[in-house]
């Protein structure tokens, strides 16, 4: 996965995250190249607002979406669905939290 070593761009609150942590099996098994496609395929996804993501044994990624609909379709999208269905190859463990961005700061 391409690493972009800034934090996403997003825009003023309300918006949702999605939180998706993760611990990795050996090997790659297509690993690498999936994830690059369903980056690439998200950023595509109306509603899709940008992502943040790290890998340092447990891997977190962040990623941020206009509307709980905007999540529900990339959720549903026929390419992520595929490789939804290959999680247990390439995941020891993961969970999913989709929240609600109530305030944002930075510099």
């Amino acid at each position: 996965m391409s690493r972009d070593l800034r934090p996403a761009d997003t825009p003023e609150p309300p918006y949702y995250a999605v939180i998706f942590t993760s611990l990795r099996t050996a090997g790659d098994d297509g690993y690498g190249e999936t994830a690059q496609r369903m980056l690439e395929a998200a950023r595509r996804q109306p509603g899709f607002l940008g992502v943040e993501s790290v890998r340092d044994g447990l891997g977190i990624t962040v990623s941020y979406w206009q509307s709980l609909e905007a999540i529900a379709a990339w959720k549903a999208d026929a390419e992520h669905r595929l490789a939804q269905r290959e999680a247990r190859r390439w995941y020891a463990a993961f969970r999913v939290r989709v929240c609600r961005v109530e305030r944002a700061s930075g510099f």
